[in-house]
């Protein structure tokens, strides 16, 4: 049971939810003011746990005739035979109640928003077969993620910074832009939707700046909004520097360091503006 455990924990990248969940506590401090109540706190952490769990479970699921087909990922648990479809569903549902569970002991309006978020968050996944807007859906998805932390201590949406969300959707929308360069070849020969499948990897290269300078802006936007002092401005250099980083180091025709770039950099800045954010609120209050 653990060693299975282990592959399912390895199939959806759970080490990865810590790209989404520094944005939920962010949200969570910034309507309290602070660190919200234990109890607060621990349900946020368990519906994000619980959402991201079934989402990419999900994902794993619907897209597993094209992972067994492409190269890069036909060694999944799916496609690999280690993991069944009944235990892969068996995690979705366990997982998604969790995640109900856990808004339904936050508040109403936690509960109320959950099936849309979680919505979103399954919708993604069907994207790439007819849409090359599909990382800005993922965008929106994971843009829930700091309006839940709100909800979750506010129980409204009532001041809610919505430059915070949108700094998540453009800041989502261009990494997962440049990942998906990867795959591009395989994407267009399958008929799947990409910006890279689509317009090629260089244009998809400029969206995805275009798309990191509007997050740049929205997250700014977001500490002058708040009132945060200048340790958040410090963290949005280093954000700034972060995401310049990823620009500077993969490119079009090199993408040998897309890990650095994915799984590094953008860890490190959900990281970051969760930890200035709680320091500034720190010394403002």
């Amino acid at each position: 049971m653990l060693n299975k455990l282990q592959v399912m924990l390895e199939m959806i990248k759970f080490k990865h939810t810590v790209f989404a969940m520094p944005f939920a506590l962010m949200g969570a401090f910034l309507a309290g003011r602070g660190f919200p109540p234990l109890r607060v706190f621990f349900w946020v952490v368990v519906a994000m746990v619980g959402a991201r769990t079934a989402a990419m479970t999900f994902n794993r699921i619907v897209d597993r005739r094209f992972d067994a087909a492409n190269p890069r990922t036909e060694k999944r648990a799916i496609p690999a035979g280690e993991v069944t479809i009944g235990e892969s569903w068996l995690m979705v549902i366990g997982s998604s109640i969790m995640f109900f569970f856990a808004c339904w002991m936050l508040n109403t309006m936690a509960l109320i928003i959950a099936p849309i978020a979680l919505s979103f968050t399954f919708v993604y996944s069907l994207t790439k077969r007819f849409t090359w807007l599909c990382h800005v859906v993922l965008g929106v998805a994971l843009a829930f993620s700091p309006l839940g932390g709100w909800v979750a201590v506010a129980g409204s949406l009532s001041g809610y910074p919505w430059v915070l969300s949108l700094g998540v959707l453009f800041w989502v929308a261009g990494f997962d832009c440049i990942y998906a360069c990867l795959d591009a070849d395989f994407d267009r020969k399958a008929g799947l939707y990409s910006m890279p499948a689509s317009f090629g990897r260089k244009k998809a290269f400029r969206l995805a700046v275009f798309f990191h300078v509007l997050a740049f802006f929205f997250f700014t936007l977001t500490g002058y909004l708040q009132g945060l002092n200048v340790v958040y401005y410090i963290g949005i250099v280093l954000t700034g520097g972060a995401l310049f980083y990823q620009h500077i180091v993969v490119n079009p025709k090199d993408l040998s360091k897309i890990q650095v770039s994915f799984f590094s950099m953008n860890g490190f800045i959900a990281l970051t503006l969760f930890m200035v954010t709680w320091i500034s609120l720190i010394m403002v209050n």
